[in-house]
């Protein structure tokens, strides 16, 4: 039996990837459900053109979301869409309680009322995996040990609070209505195709256009970082052999302060792509007023994923950081087609 696996959000960043993935395997069907908002990008998709369909619509849309799973029939779905930007959250929260709240009950409801129609293999076989982050656990202090599966939830900024939301919602529509979900949270990503609103490529950026590379604080701020391959790979296979009503902590093995990521990006870049005068990129870094409520410090322990999956990530932050660069240098175009839809990096307007 042929899988079909509907995702959500799979014209964004880590959605992308995942359909990258899912569609170079023979065993599996694959349709995107994508609102196509500024984050979307259906380059990224390209090379697996005529491997997907396509449907562009809202996951808060209830009547588009029925008639597309009565349509394509999948056997899975993967709900990685949302609203993630915790700059814009700040500014504008309305749009994370619509995208990541409002949408994922939506997605629940009309998913459950698909599910009760499957009967058989079909319905054995069906699966609901939401894709959620680390940041709803909150601040670790820099002596915290990482955070688990059992890490009590603790969101400190409009964006986190409606992705614990969402979590919380696929957990109660498996414990009140018996649908089949497996959860997981994971740590910052990075890689190719990330859109630059984010801070590696914002860092790449500025950097290759010789501006102010903005650094919030002291730059003292820890993330655990996955490169966006890693990720993906595990999310096929928590879909594939995770235990219904789990959830799993997917995390790069990988913590580093901003100011020494930053600081690792400007001498790839002086390596690869050196100024001609022979400055140092380290020299643009810039320190601004930093994030209002802006966590210290996340951290994964992802030994459950590994003892019961066998999963691990494969590439290191100096492998993975060389990879993003050396993406990143390679398709300029494409960045800047990007970056043309505006960034956001600074204090909340409000």
């Amino acid at each position: 039996m042929v899988a079909k696996i509907l995702v959500t959000g799979g014209a964004g960043f880590i959605g992308s990837e995942v359909v990258r993935q899912l569609a170079t395997q023979e065993s599996s069907s694959v349709v995107v459900l994508d609102c196509l908002t500024y984050a979307a990008n259906l380059d990224s998709l390209a090379q697996v053109q005529g491997r997907f369909a396509l449907e562009q619509a809202n996951v808060c849309d209830g009547n588009a979301v029925r008639r597309i799973l009565a349509e394509h029939q999948p056997t899975a779905i993967m709900h990685l869409a949302a609203e993630s930007h915790v700059d814009r959250s700040i500014d504008g929260p309305a749009a994370f309680i619509e995208t990541n709240i409002v949408g994922t009950y939506t997605l629940l409801e009309e998913t459950l009322k698909y599910y009760k129609g499957l009967t058989g293999a079909a319905r054995d076989q069906f699966r609901f995996h939401h894709i959620s982050t680390d940041e709803v656990f909150g601040s670790l202090n820099l002596q915290d040990p990482a955070f688990t599966e059992h890490t009590p939830y603790h969101p400190r900024s409009p964006y986190s609070a409606s992705k614990a939301s969402a979590d919380h919602l696929v957990r109660a529509w498996h414990e009140t209505f018996g649908l089949p979900v497996v959860l997981s949270n994971c740590s910052n990503n990075y890689g190719p195709w990330q859109f630059p609103e984010k801070l590696i490529p914002v860092v790449i950026g500025k950097a290759l256009s010789g501006k102010p590379i903005p650094v919030y604080g002291k730059g003292e701020n820890i993330r655990d970082w996955l490169h966006v391959s890693d990720h993906a790979q595990a999310l096929r296979l928590i879909l594939a052999q995770g235990r219904i009503g789990e959830s799993y902590n997917i995390g790069g093995n990988a913590e580093c302060t901003n100011l020494d990521l930053v600081r690792k990006i400007c001498q790839l870049i002086d390596e690869l792509a050196p100024n001609k005068d022979g400055t140092a990129h380290e020299q643009l870094i810039t320190y601004v007023a930093d994030r209002p409520g802006h966590d210290l410090r996340y951290a994964i322990d992802c030994g459950k994923i590994q003892r019961e999956l066998g999963w691990k990530p494969r590439e290191t932050l100096d492998s993975g950081m060389r990879n993003t660069v050396t993406w990143y240098l390679n398709h300029r175009s494409i960045y800047d087609r990007a970056q043309a839809k505006g960034e956001r990096l600074g204090l909340s307007k409000q």
